[in-house]
């Protein structure tokens, strides 16, 4: 033991640190990004919200938004600083039930700084109070806010949030939500989760949604405008809540023919990926001029334009299977997208059996025929595609031949328990293409790494005697016969168009 003689002065310095919980140099500013190497300034440093509150009023005529949210949080570092993600304004900020100051940086930061700075594992609760036209506000050159004839909708990936709610923008922060919508009588507002009360006064109708299951804030959605409400329970007991514009036009019948096949395509799936995975179902369909469909969780936004051609179910088969594959399991990066559109695209092989329309057997075979080994179809490789190939088509149908490969090679009874394990063993966390290769390996008792690599992580065509080992393409004549489902499948290639 050392024993140290401290002057009268040096004594009163002492007690004056010691009046400090931490040393003030231990305080610094959460990350303005969660290290995500695709994109570096999404997300955030610092802290892990658990709830998100959102009380917003919106007003159809004018895409007005005012909000009020209220954030959950638990601090992962001693933070001086810490960043939300957010395009509207703001006209103020609490952190614990004091004001903060607050600032805008880059393309969609708010930088938050309490009076008082938060030690690491505090519960904190973060207030922020904003409005704006969410369809004047771009990031990046783009915008994930849609305007429709009677509102607006917020859908897109990797971000949505921005437009509409403060958050810390990332699937490795998964949180509950409650979202409160007060619209003009005659309007609906459409979220996640179950619709737990309306109310209506002075001209006004409030919504309430609960989202009870942890949820990536890409996954959480807002829909406002003239619905027409359809309910149902699922045969295994799910309540069913679909929503379509008023205003759908000629793609009106395709698109209830499919979307009103959700609870059936639901519990089928249920086959293959084990129970449905939360206490809400459906799906809904605004009046907007994008192309796209998206896994919104519990309750997938899809574009008229998926129904112009007739029904469309194998969009259906597809955003549904992503609420076990890329909602319940989420990605740990972006560069994990295949655990996400792989497996969904592959939903849609397993229904073409289903049918009876083409075996997911006969649908690799011709993807592998149908692209020739100059195409760049292969230089993508779907196991880490680069930002810029993330949604490129190769993800899903080169992610769905590598499954097949798979498949092969550890034969029907091994894979699918992997199907099924898999979501259960990370259910509403985040997992990587390496953990799934890691679980493919312990439930198959096998190495895997030289078909994970062949398939997912080169960027040419898998040579014909790999393709032969992994029986794809075995006897396939050229020109390949095309599986009856395809033009099916197909029509759903703009489902990637973001």
């Amino acid at each position: 033991m050392h024993r140290r003689i401290l002057a009268p002065g040096a004594l009163a310095a002492a007690s004056v640190l010691l009046a400090i919980p931490a040393s003030a140099a231990s305080y610094s500013p959460g990350a303005p990004g969660i290290g995500d190497p695709y994109y570096p300034a999404y997300g955030n440093g610092g802290y892990d919200v658990s709830h998100y509150d959102l009380r917003l009023k919106y007003q159809p005529a004018t895409d007005e938004l005012e909000g009020t949210a209220t954030l959950l949080a638990r601090t992962t570092q001693d933070l001086s600083r810490f960043n939300l993600d957010f395009l509207l304004d703001v006209s103020e900020v609490r952190v614990n039930g004091v004001k903060a100051s607050f600032a805008t940086s880059g393309e969609h930061e708010l930088e938050i700084t309490p009076k008082t700075p938060l030690a690491k594992g505090s519960a904190v609760t973060v207030v922020v109070r904003y409005s704006g036209v969410p369809s004047s506000e771009q990031a990046y050159g783009f915008t994930s806010w849609h305007r429709t004839p009677d509102g607006g909708v917020g859908a897109n990936e990797p971000e949505s949030a921005w437009w509409w709610f403060p958050s810390n923008d990332h699937p490795l922060d998964k949180a509950t939500y409650d979202v409160s919508v007060l619209v003009p009588d005659g309007s609906q507002a459409i979220s996640n989760g179950t619709l737990q009360s309306t109310s209506s006064r002075l001209g006004w109708t409030r919504y309430n949604w609960r989202s009870n299951k942890p949820q990536a804030t890409y996954l959480a959605t807002l829909a406002v405008g003239k619905f027409d409400i359809t309910t149902g329970t699922t045969e295994s007991g799910i309540p069913v809540i679909n929503a379509y514009s008023k205003d759908l036009g000629d793609n009106d019948g395709a698109a209830r023919a499919s979307v009103e096949r959700t609870g059936e395509i639901a519990d089928w799936l249920s086959g293959y990926f084990g129970p449905y995975p939360y206490n809400a179902l459906g799906g809904y369909v605004p009046n907007t001029d994008t192309g796209y469909a998206l896994e919104t969780q519990t309750r997938p936004f899809y574009s008229p334009r998926q129904f112009a051609n007739g029904s469309n179910v194998s969009v259906v088969v597809h955003e549904l299977a992503h609420q076990w594959y890329g909602d319940l399991v989420s990605v740990a990066g972006w560069k994990d997208i295949w655990i996400n559109e792989g497996f969904a695209r592959y939903a849609q092989w397993l229904w073409s059996e289903h049918e009876g329309e083409g075996t997911a057997q006969e649908l690799a075979d011709y993807v592998y025929a149908a692209h020739p080994a100059d195409d760049a179809f292969w230089t993508v490789e779907p196991g880490d595609p680069g930002p810029e190939n993330q949604f490129d088509i190769a993800v899903y149908d080169r992610g769905a031949l590598a499954l097949q490969a798979l498949r092969n090679e550890i034969g029907d009874a091994a894979f699918f328990a992997v199907l099924k394990g898999w979501p259960e063993k990370y259910a509403y966390g985040n997992a990587s293409v390496a953990d799934f290769q890691k679980y493919a390996e312990e439930v198959s008792g096998q190495s895997l790494s030289a078909v994970f690599d062949t398939w997912l992580f080169q960027p040419s065509k898998p040579a014909a005697p790999a393709a032969r080992g992994a029986s794809i393409a075995k006897g396939v004549v050229a020109p390949p016969v095309q599986p009856r489902s395809w033009k099916k499948i197909a029509a759903t290639n703009d489902v990637h168009e973001r």
